[in-house]
C-alpha cells in the first residue's frame, strides 16, 4: 500500500516525500489507520518491520489535526536502551520536518549539560517526550513536571523493558498521566508478562500480529553441536588459519560476554565487549575501535546489540542458544547487508538442542552441522527431543514466542543484560 492511501495529512506526506518513503510496511499498513481512529493497540512485530514509523507518522497526524496550540507535553514515547531512543529520536526529526512539534530525547549516559536539556525539555513543554523508563523517572524524582496533557503514552519493545526489569517503573510513569489517553504498544514478542502490562495500561486494546519474517538467504546458516566445554575452542579453531575480520559473537547474558572476552583476549584475540555495564562513552569508543578494525571481534548481548548498525559485518557467532527466535532472527540478521552475503555459525550445547530443533521448525529447515574437529574431541549426538526441558519451556507461544525462560517467575533484574 501506498502512504498516499493512508489518510495522513499533508505535512505528515510532505516529510515521506522528502525522505523517498512510497510503500508501507505490512505493520504500517495495519497499524497506522488504527492508531488515526485513537484506539488503543498491542502490536507484535520484531525489529526491522518498519514499526517506528508506524507510531510516529499517525502520532504527527493526530497533533497536527487537532490543532491545539497550548503548550505541555502531550506524548511520551517509551523504549529500553539510550540506541534505540536515539533512533526514534532522529526518525521523529526526519518525519516532522514540515510540522511544528518538537521533541526531547531523554536517556542516561551522558553529562550534567544533557541533564540540563532535558530538563528544559520536561519542564516547558516539549510535545513529544522520548525516553528510558529510568531515566525519565529520576526526573519525575528530583522536580514535578507537567503530565496534565500528554495524550498519548507509546512504549516501544515492550518486551525489552521488562527483559531488563522496567516493570515497576512503567506502571509508576503511567499512573503519572491522564487516565483518558490513546496507549500504544509493540512487542517483538507476546508473552504472559507482555499480556499483563497490556491488561494493566491499555483500554480494550486492537491487536496486531505481523509474523516473523526468515532470515534472507543470503546468509548460510550453520551449527557446531558441541559441548559448553568445547565452544571456547571452537572460536580458536575457527581462527587458527585465518584472522577474524568484523565478527561478532553473541550471548545472552552480561557475565557471559565478560567472560568470554577475557577468555578470547587470553587467546591472543581484538576483542571488545558490549553490554549494560558499560558506561555511554565506552559503548561508543569499543564501537569506534570496532569499525575502524581496530577490534576484530565483538563480544555482545542481544539487547545492546539493538543499536549495532554495521554494514560489512563478515560473521555472526551465536556462543550460545537464543531464548526466542526473534532474537536468533534479528542476530545473524547483523551480517549479510546492503545486499552482501554473510555467514552464522551457532554453538549448540547438550542443554541447547531443543531450543536449537524449535528454531529450525520455524526456518523450515535443517541448518547444516558442521563436523567438530577430532582434536577438540567427542562431539554429543544431536537427539533434541532427548534433551527437550519441560521445565524450561512450558509450551510453544505463538509467533516464535517459545515459552518462559528458566526463573521467569521473579522480577528480572534491569541489569542482567
Amino acid at each position: 500500500m501506498n502512504f498516499e492511501e493512508l489518510a495522513l495529512c499533508e505535512e505528515v506526506l510532505e516529510g515521506l516525500r522528502a525522505m523517498n518513503f512510497k510503500e508501507a510496511t505490512p505493520v504500517q499498513e495495519k497499524a497506522i489507520p488504527i492508531i488515526l481512529q485513537k484506539k488503543d493497540v498491542i502490536a507484535c512485530a520484531q525489529t526491522g518491520t518498519g514499526k517506528t514509523a508506524a507510531f510516529i507518522l499517525p502520532l504527527l497526524h493526530n497533533l497536527q489535526t487537532e490543532g491545539q496550540n497550548t503548550d505541555g507535553i502531550k506524548a511520551i514515547i517509551m523504549a529500553p536502551t539510550r540506541e534505540l531512543a536515539q533512533q526514534i529520536d532522529m526518525q521523529m526529526e526526519g518525519f516532522s520536518y514540515f510540522l511544528p512539534f518538537s521533541s526531547v530525547a531523554v536517556y542516561g549516559g551522558n553529562d550534567s549539560q544533557a541533564w540540563d536539556v532535558q530538563k528544559r525539555g520536561l519542564q516547558k513543554g516539549a510535545d513529544v517526550v522520548i525516553a528510558t523508563p529510568g531515566r525519565l523517572l529520576s526526573h519525575i524524582n528530583l522536580y514535578k513536571i507537567d503530565f496534565s496533557q500528554v495524550q498519548y503514552f507509546i512504549l516501544d519493545e515492550a518486551d525489552r523493558m521488562l527483559d531488563m526489569g522496567f516493570y515497576d517503573d512503567i506502571m509508576l510513569i503511567a499512573k503519572q498521566l491522564p487516565k483518558d489517553r490513546q496507549t500504544i504498544m509493540f512487542s517483538a514478542t507476546m508473552p504472559p508478562k507482555i499480556r499483563k502490562l497490556a491488561k494493566s495500561i491499555l483500554n480494550t486494546p486492537e491487536e496486531i500480529h505481523i509474523a516473523v519474517s526468515r532470515p534472507p538467504e543470503s546468509i548460510i546458516q550453520t551449527a557446531f553441536i558441541c559441548y559448553e566445554n568445547q565452544k571456547s575452542k571452537l572460536v580458536k579453531h575457527l581462527f587458527s588459519t585465518q584472522e577474524p575480520n568484523k565478527v561478532i559473537l553473541f550471548s545472552s547474558s552480561k557475565l557471559k560476554v565478560k567472560e568470554t572476552t577475557k577468555e578470547l583476549r587470553r587467546m591472543g584475540f581484538s576483542v571488545g565487549e558490549m553490554h549494560s555495564d558499560l558506561e555511554q562513552s565506552q559503548r561508543e569508543h569499543v564501537m569506534h575501535e570496532f569499525k575502524n578494525n581496530r577490534i576484530n571481534i565483538l563480544v555482545a548481548t542481544d539487547i545492546v546489540s539493538r543499536g549495532i548498525d554495521i554494514d560489512d559485518i563478515t560473521l555472526v557467532i551465536n556462543y550460545d542458544v537464543p531464548y526466542e527466535v526473534e532474537d536468533y532472527v534479528h542476530r545473524i540478521g547483523r551480517t549479510a547487508r546492503a545486499g552482501d552475503e554473510g555467514m552464522s555459525i551457532t554453538f549448540v550445547s547438550v542443554e541447547e538442542q531443543y531450543r536449537f530443533k524449535q528454531i529450525e521448525d520455524f526456518l523450515g529447515k535443517d541448518i547444516y552441522k558442521i563436523p567438530i574437529p577430532e582434536e577438540l574431541g567427542e562431539a554429543p549426538q544431536y537427539e533434541p527431543e532427548k534433551h527437550r526441558m519441560k521445565r524450561s519451556f512450558p509450551g510453544k507461544g505463538k509467533k516464535g514466542n517459545f515459552g518462559k525462560k528458566p526463573g521467569n517467575n521473579k522480577r528480572p533484574n534491569r541489569n542482567n543484560k
